[in-house]
């Protein structure tokens, strides 16, 4: 059987396309075989190439690591028109965010911070400034009220959704960067509770939600003091808050 027909068998709907991904990735035919075998097991494909695209640039993706999604490119555009001098990728991990603001910003000091090991040492290998912790806590205190702009591409799935994930994110990726508590926006929420503290006035933080958690992120994001809005793309739902000047 040929690999795109083994591709197809699994289910990969794009076995043509993954194929030739697998071929480049392969040192030789043993390697590729079990390329194929990790693929078809149900492995994501980012997990067995090593990396992911995001917003036109390869980012290294290590297994057990949230592969960057393409919805996500919102708050990176959003983030680069505020063309901020310090920003932040919070809950980074594989640092996609950050490491594409510090490409389209190459002045900008940008920092990833994540609660889990495994992101932040793939993260290290996208960006320097990585460090692990819970939320700001891990970030380096000099930070504190400087902050131009937060992208917090936090976790949003309520608990009892994850199980409903498909298989490879469900399985494969880490539960800490998909729980978002029982509504889904507990992370949110103290994000926003937190953030005020660290961005300096007139600073953002920006925060994918879905279109049904959409009233209560701005709920959260008003409570905590900024000022909130929605921004929307064609499938992506992003809250926008502004700490008042």
């Amino acid at each position: 059987m040929s690999i795109v027909d083994q591709l197809r068998a699994a289910g990969c709907v794009f076995a043509e396309v993954e194929a030739d991904l697998l071929r480049e990735a392969a040192a030789d035919e043993r390697h590729l075989a079990d390329l194929v075998a990790q693929r078809v097991s149900g492995l994501p494909l980012e997990h067995v190439v090593g990396w992911a695209e995001f917003c036109g640039q390869r980012i290294t993706v290590e297994p057990g690591v949230f592969v960057p999604r393409h919805r996500t490119e919102l708050l990176v555009d959003l983030a680069t028109e505020l063309k901020p001098d310090i920003a932040v990728d919070m809950c980074c991990g594989s640092g996609a965010v950050g490491a594409v603001l510090q490409r389209r910003l190459p002045e900008a000091a940008v920092y990833a911070a994540d609660i889990d090991p495994v992101a932040t040492k793939c993260a290290r290998k996208n960006l320097t400034n990585v460090f692990e912790g819970d939320l700001f806590d891990a970030l380096p205190h000099e930070l504190q009220g400087r902050i131009d702009v937060v992208v917090a591409n936090v976790p949003y799935v309520p608990t009892g959704d994850i199980q409903f994930m498909p298989a490879e994110a469900r399985d494969y990726e880490a539960r800490v960067a998909l729980d978002g508590g029982t509504d889904g926006l507990e992370v949110m929420r103290r994000v926003a509770a937190q953030a005020v503290r660290w961005l300096r006035p007139g600073g953002h933080l920006l925060s994918e939600t879905s279109e049904r958690q959409a009233p209560e992120a701005l709920t959260a994001f008003t409570a905590a003091g900024l000022q909130a809005r929605l921004v929307t793309s064609e499938d992506t739902t992003a809250a926008v808050g502004q700490l008042p000047a």
